[in-house]
């Protein structure tokens, strides 16, 4: 999967299937806050939303950014994998 930071609209994107998924962001003293997930429903819960927001995290994890999920998808992502859990700013419980 091929993500593009889209730093104009502040937001992820891929495309599957002909499809457009995002992930808006906001950005503030080295974290990014994952504020929004547009993702198709047949895409709903899917390896597919979990393979985006993956490659997400490890452009988060490359930059050094601590990573804040407003959204409540991202935030089930977290409690979902814990192994992300490093990249919570102090502070953050999920």
């Amino acid at each position: 999967m091929i993500i593009k930071n889209n730093e104009f609209s502040r937001q992820f994107e891929t495309t599957v299937d002909g499809q457009l998924l995002t992930v808006e962001y906001s950005f503030q003293e080295k974290k990014i806050f994952l504020s929004r997930v547009n993702i198709p429903e047949q895409f709903e819960g899917s390896e597919t939303m979990s393979d985006f927001l993956k490659q997400i995290l490890l452009v988060a994890e490359e930059k050094k950014w601590k990573v804040v999920p407003i959204h409540p998808k991202v935030a089930a992502f977290f409690r979902k994998n814990p192994v992300y859990r490093e990249l919570l700013p102090p502070g953050i419980k999920i």
